[in-house]
């Protein structure tokens, strides 16, 4: 009987370091990601006849934004990144859709009229070398090609505090 109990905690010892473990080491998603302050890996994502290379808007502030279609929250948020471009046009919003499909994104696009510059990235390769896995997230990338800072989930980027903090950059 003894023997069962020592073996049981054991082996929840054991789980439990496991999981301790990979939380340490396997999320980009706490308080301070492992990019910021780093140059941001640049992305190419070719959607059509449309290549996209981040780096082509260096000397610019962007927000690379990463979403999809059937995220609730990368609906609720894509009105005010759209009015944070009209506000702001020296900074560059980069919508990177996470969508597998063509046809729905397109569809998508032409339904709510989404009017920033938005590329689909189906293979998800982008996203990845971000350590995104989850969406809306997006990263603040400074004129010299440096990540300031990540946002996750839903933002209103016509706030004042993110005006200002954007002002600042």
């Amino acid at each position: 009987m003894r023997v069962a109990v020592a073996l049981r905690f054991a082996a929840r010892s054991i789980v439990a370091v496991s999981l301790l473990t990979a939380g340490l080491t396997g999320c980009n998603r706490g308080d301070h990601p492992g990019l910021i302050a780093q140059p941001a890996p640049d992305i190419t994502v070719h959607n059509g006849a449309q290549t996209i290379r981040l780096s082509q808007f260096r000397g610019k502030i962007v927000l690379l934004n990463f979403w999809a279609t059937w995220c609730a929250p990368c609906i609720d948020e894509l009105p005010s990144l759209q009015e944070l471009q009209k506000l702001r046009p020296d900074i560059q919003v980069l919508a990177v859709s996470i969508d597998d499909d063509p046809a729905a994104y397109a569809a998508f696009l032409k339904q709510y009229d989404i009017n920033l510059l938005s590329v689909r990235d189906g293979s998800q390769g982008a996203n990845l070398k971000y350590g995104t896995v989850k969406v809306p997230e997006t990263f603040v990338i400074d004129r010299n090609g440096v990540v300031r800072r990540k946002f996750v989930s839903s933002q209103q980027w016509t706030h004042p505090e993110v005006l200002d903090y954007l002002a600042k950059l």
